[in-house]
């Protein structure tokens, strides 16, 4: 079923009205989701719905923006985000946190484990650090971030910036 405008938004309710809870943290549960995409594609059979064009996620703290996601679900929850194409991806873990962004050209959301995979000229900030690589692993529950570079000659090197405690408030 494609669904466009209106039917769009219709389309990413129903799509997540049963697994609302699953896209951000606990903090954030209780807000409501808002997706918007040029369109949308939902295949009840494979449980992906795949939203197109310019689309924006927002719950709570979290967002996610991207050319394309795919929001796959397991038994009405979704399980796992798949965002290609000028992501960015941002979240506050904690209100004492302070707000994760991260941006690259790929990003595995796997929401069971909290970890936020982003490949492709992958960059993750918090406040004035920075994290760059190839690839870059997330773990939002442990604030753990790790970074790959890639491989052969022509591969990108981990670079960091860690601004001393006091220039980084």
């Amino acid at each position: 079923m494609r669904a466009t405008d209106t039917g769009t938004w219709l389309a990413a309710l129903l799509a997540l009205a049963i697994s609302g809870s699953a896209l951000a943290l606990p903090g954030d549960r209780n807000q409501p989701i808002h997706i918007s995409a040029d369109q949308a594609t939902i295949d009840d059979v494979s449980g992906v719905t795949t939203y197109a064009g310019n689309v924006h996620i927002e719950q709570g703290s979290m967002k996610i923006s991207a050319r394309q996601v795919d929001l796959h679900r397991n038994d009405g929850d979704v399980s796992r985000i798949l965002a290609t194409g000028n992501v960015h991806f941002q979240q506050q873990a904690a209100s004492n946190k302070p707000v994760t962004n991260a941006y690259g050209e790929r990003m595995d959301y796997d929401i069971g484990r909290r970890e936020v995979t982003i490949t492709g000229e992958a960059k993750v900030v918090q406040q004035k650090d920075t994290f760059t690589g190839q690839k870059i692993v997330y773990n939002l529950d442990k604030s753990i971030v790790n970074a790959f570079s890639g491989k052969g000659e022509q591969g990108q090197r981990v670079q960091m910036v860690i601004q001393p405690k006091g220039a980084a408030e």
